[in-house]
C-alpha cells in the first residue's frame, strides 16, 4: 500500500514538472513574441487599469497572444509592480517583455511645452490651451479664477509664471502644468534676491520682479541686460521716469498695433511710465532668470537714456545731447531691416517690446515697432 502511495506521489510530481515545464516554456514564448502592430503606436493605460485588463484588451486588439499566459507571468512576478497611467509608445518589433519592462519603469510618453521669456499671461493661456494632450480645466475662466483655481486669489498674474520647457503626460491638467510654473518662479526669484547688490531700490522681490520684467521687453542681447537694469537703476535714483515704451504698450492692450504716438505717451494709464514716477503697479510680461538677476545686479556706469540701433542692440547714453544724437542717427534715419530687438531664436508671438527710454526731446513718432 505505501509502495502505491509512493508512485502516486512520483508520478503528481512527475506530472507536476511537465506542467510547470510546459506553463514555464509558454509564459517564455509569449514574453518574447514580438507585438502585431503594423506600426508605431501609442496605447493609453487610462486610470484605474490592471495589468490583466490591458493585457486583455491588447489580445482583443491581435496585438498579442497568450494574455493569460502573460497575466500569470505579471501576477507572480511583478503583482507589487503599480501600473502607471498614461501613453506607451509600442512598436511592431517590440516583445511583451520589452513592453512589460516600460510598463515596470512607468515609462510614458511626454510631451512639452516652452513657455517664452516676454509672453504676457495671456499668451501662457493661449499656449496652454492649444495643448491637446493636457486635461483642459481653465477654458472660460477669467484670469482672477484661474488664480483662485491654483490657490491664489487675490494674485495678479502676471509675470508671475517661469518661462520654461515643462513635461507633462497626456491627463495631466493645464492647472497642475501652470502650479509648477509659479512654484518655479518663486523659487529662482528668491534664490537670486539672496544674492541681490544691497543698494537696490526695491521695497521686496515683487518689485525687482516688475524691474526684470521691463528688462525682459527691451532686450533679448544678454550682455545688454545689465547696462538695462542700471540705467532704469539710477533713473529711479535720480526721480526721473523710467519712459519705457513697453510699460505703454502694455497699457494700450489689445489697441497697441505696431506704433506709438504721442497721444498714446500722453494717455493716462497706471502703466504709461512716461506719466507716472517709479515702477508700474506689475509685471508687465514673464521674466526669465537672466533677466531678473540683471534686475537685482545692474552693472554699475552713468547712462541714463537707451535708443536701439535697428540691429537688435542699443546705444547707451549719459547725457541727454548724446542720446538726441543717437535718436537721430538710429531713429529719424531707420535702416530698412531695422528691429528693435534680436530676432527670435524659435517660433514665439510678438513680444512687443520697444525702444526707450526716450528723452523728453525725442521724437514720440519715431518709436514704431518693426
Amino acid at each position: 500500500m505505501l509502495r502505491k502511495f509512493l508512485l502516486l506521489i512520483e508520478t503528481l510530481v512527475v506530472l507536476a514538472g511537465i506542467v510547470l515545464g510546459i506553463a514555464v516554456w509558454r509564459i517564455q514564448a509569449v514574453l518574447e513574441q514580438p507585438l502585431s502592430l503594423p506600426a508605431e503606436q501609442l496605447v493609453e493605460v487610462p486610470l484605474g487599469a490592471s495589468p490583466g485588463g490591458m493585457l486583455n484588451r491588447l489580445e482583443e486588439q491581435g496585438a498579442l497572444h497568450g494574455a493569460f499566459w502573460a497575466r500569470l507571468y505579471w501576477r507572480f512576478n511583478l503583482d507589487s509592480q503599480p501600473l502607471h497611467t498614461g501613453e506607451y509608445r509600442l512598436g511592431p518589433t517590440m516583445t511583451v517583455r520589452e513592453m512589460f519592462g516600460l510598463w515596470q519603469r512607468g515609462e510614458v510618453v511626454q510631451y512639452s511645452l516652452t513657455l517664452v521669456e516676454g509672453w504676457t499671461f495671456r499668451q501662457v493661456r493661449t499656449a496652454l490651451a492649444r495643448q491637446e494632450k493636457l486635461k483642459q480645466t481653465l477654458a472660460g475662466l477669467s484670469d482672477e479664477d484661474v488664480m483662485a483655481k491654483l490657490g491664489h486669489p487675490g494674485v495678479f498674474p502676471e509675470g508671475r509664471f517661469f518661462p520654461d520647457t515643462y513635461k507633462y503626460v497626456k491627463g495631466m491638467s493645464d492647472t497642475q502644468l501652470l502650479e509648477q510654473a509659479f512654484t518655479r518662479l518663486d523659487a529662482v526669484l528668491a534664490q537670486e534676491w539672496q544674492a541681490r547688490d544691497p543698494a537696490l531700490p526695491y521695497n521686496d522681490p515683487y518689485q525687482a520682479l516688475i524691474m526684470a520684467s521691463l528688462i525682459e521687453k527691451e532686450t533679448g542681447v544678454p550682455q545688454e541686460r545689465g547696462e538695462i537694469a542700471g540705467v532704469f537703476v539710477r533713473r529711479l535714483a535720480t526721480g526721473m521716469l523710467l519712459q519705457t515704451d513697453p510699460t505703454v504698450i502694455y497699457g494700450m492692450g489689445e489697441r497697441y498695433s505696431g506704433r506709438i504716438t504721442r497721444a498714446d505717451l500722453r494717455e493716462p494709464n497706471p502703466y504709461n511710465t512716461y506719466l507716472n514716477p517709479g515702477l508700474p503697479p506689475t509685471p508687465i510680461a514673464m521674466a526669465g532668470r537672466e533677466a531678473i538677476r540683471a534686475a537685482l545686479n545692474p552693472t554699475p556706469g552713468e547712462s541714463l537714456y537707451f535708443v536701439a540701433k535697428g540691429d537688435g542692440s542699443h546705444v547707451f547714453s549719459a547725457d541727454i545731447d548724446a542720446h538726441n544724437q543717437a535718436v537721430r542717427q538710429y531713429q529719424l534715419k531707420r535702416r530698412a531691416d531695422y528691429r528693435s530687438s534680436p530676432a527670435p531664436s524659435q517660433p514665439a508671438p510678438p513680444s512687443g517690446a520697444a525702444d526707450a527710454p526716450l528723452a523728453p526731446t525725442a521724437p514720440a513718432e519715431e518709436t514704431q515697432q518693426p
